[in-house]
């Protein structure tokens, strides 16, 4: 679902983090501690091919004090800055204006600076942080579990809100995604890595000296390529004990209770294409719920078809089930790029003309549901912890009987360009001004709070000329994407 282009990376293999422990009798003692901390083990090493650059992994963490590290970022509108609060005793820190510009992490937090064995230096860069992630705890009278998201919504240019934090205690890897790292092109032999926490980070979250910095002895080796053997894969179709006709949910029917929100981001990543003789335009869309509950769908199969009843579940705030309803149906997609259930009512793509005049509609009519994006996770009722976050848990195989879709609320599903049917056939139309209109829930099948919200447009101006089309996308408000 979320397809981004990653660069080719050498294998990479860091030496196990020792994040130093904390006593439980220094904790309980009540010794002040700094809000935030550096900790790593002190080396890595690096394995790679004959000739391959890499991306290097320090195995730095950053470690929170006695009280979680929170931060809360937000934005009134799309033609508003986004601002960063910090979470700080009880009280909010409202960040320098800038200095956080998007929902993937602070800019620049670290500085990288790397020697080689003469001490001159080969690197230096600075490397952003998102501190939701990997975290585990760095002091054993820790919290036993973090409430905080596991991601940051890097690649969701829409987003509303996100929210930031380390449980008191714990500790988050500081290397950035791989899309986001440096890309190194260095000799095989030993270098000193000297990580260091930029200002005005040091002042803003409470690093003391000596704890925001880190060195680290960095090996860089080349190995012999792996070699494997691919082992052909089939796809039995097993249908197994399918759920007969009139034997469908148990429990109350009707929409009861609380509804979710579904909403419609504006179109982003817009580029035309030249394909098999045809020019298109692709573009990447979300659909995201906001209310108080999430949107709950789920399939049964009916015997010897691909598809599926599909059936709308409510609950109430505190996730007690309180009815449901059929929506429509849920269908086997066989093309590259999709093998998985797809429920066929979700949204709806057109290309519409400068008078808003249906001028061409998208091939793509069903979704797979799951948790791509963290939209707007500072909601009252969202859920920073989705658990359907990819297709290949949670969309089905052919032998599947049932299938469990869900959007939860403060989440988004992304849907981008290199998915077939993402694009518009814009052979045959000529040059202009023209809007894609993303629209949730199309036909109406699902229940929610409102359709008032349900549709987004996104200006877009064709031109060129055949096999070579051009587009332009003005901004929307204060997003260029």
């Amino acid at each position: 679902m979320v397809g981004t282009a990653r660069r080719r990376l050498a294998l990479l293999t860091v030496a196990v983090v020792g994040v130093a422990f904390i006593p439980e009798s220094t904790a309980a003692a009540g010794r002040q501690e700094p809000l935030l901390r550096l900790a790593a083990s002190g080396t890595a090493t690096v394995e790679r091919s004959a000739g391959q650059a890499f991306t290097l992994d320090t195995g730095m963490h950053v470690v929170a004090g006695r009280v979680p590290f929170e931060v809360r970022t937000k934005r009134a509108s799309y033609d508003k800055p986004i601002v960063a609060k910090h979470l700080r005793e009880r009280r909010e820190v409202t960040l320098p204006p800038g200095l956080v510009n998007d929902f993937g992490g602070f800019p620049a937090f670290t500085h990288v600076r790397l020697a080689d064995a003469a001490g001159d230096t080969v690197a230096e860069y600075d490397e952003p942080f998102c501190p939701n992630g990997k975290a585990v705890r760095a002091r054993t009278d820790a919290p036993a579990t973090s409430p905080y998201p596991r991601r940051c919504a890097a690649f969701a240019p829409f987003a509303l809100g996100g929210v930031w934090g380390i449980q008191a205690g714990w500790s988050v890897p500081s290397a950035p995604q791989p899309w986001d790292a440096e890309l190194l092109f260095l000799d095989d032999g030993t270098y000193t890595a000297v990580v260091s926490v930029n200002q005005p980070y040091r002042d803003l979250f409470g690093f003391v000296p000596g704890q925001w910095s880190v060195t680290v002895q960095v090996t860089v080796r080349t190995i012999a390529p792996l070699r494997t053997t691919a082992t052909p894969h089939t796809h039995q179709h097993s249908y197994g004990s399918l759920t007969p006709a009139g034997h469908r949910p148990a429990g109350k029917r009707g929409p009861t209770g609380p509804l979710p929100d579904l909403r419609a981001l504006p179109a982003f990543s817009i580029y035309p294409f030249h394909e098999e003789g045809r020019d298109q335009l692709a573009f990447a869309a979300t659909v995201w719920v906001a209310g108080n509950t999430p949107l709950v769908v789920e399939g049964f199969r009916r015997s010897d078809q691909d598809v599926m009843d599909a059936y709308q579940y409510f609950y109430d705030t505190r996730g007690n089930q309180t009815g449901h309803a059929p929506v429509g149906t849920m269908r086997w997609d066989p093309r590259e790029g999709h093998h998985h259930w797809h429920f066929t009512d979700f949204a709806q793509y057109r290309l519409l003309d400068a008078g808003k005049k249906v001028a061409v509609r998208s091939g793509k009519e069903a979704f797979c549901l799951a948790n791509t994006d963290a939209i707007d996770h500072t909601l009252p009722h969202a859920n920073w912890q989705p658990v359907n976050t990819d297709l290949s848990a949670w969309c089905g195989n052919p032998a599947a009987v049932a299938v469990r879709q869900s959007l939860d609320v403060g989440n988004g599903d992304t849907y981008r360009q290199d998915l077939p049917g993402q694009s518009f056939d814009i052979t045959d139309i000529p040059n202009g001004t023209y809007y894609i209109e993303i629209a949730a829930n199309p036909d109406g099948a699902l229940h929610e709070q409102t359709t008032a919200n349900n549709a987004s447009l996104r200006m877009v101006v064709i031109g060129g000329t055949p096999g070579n089309r051009t587009v332009e996308v003005p901004p929307h408000g204060l997003v260029d994407a």
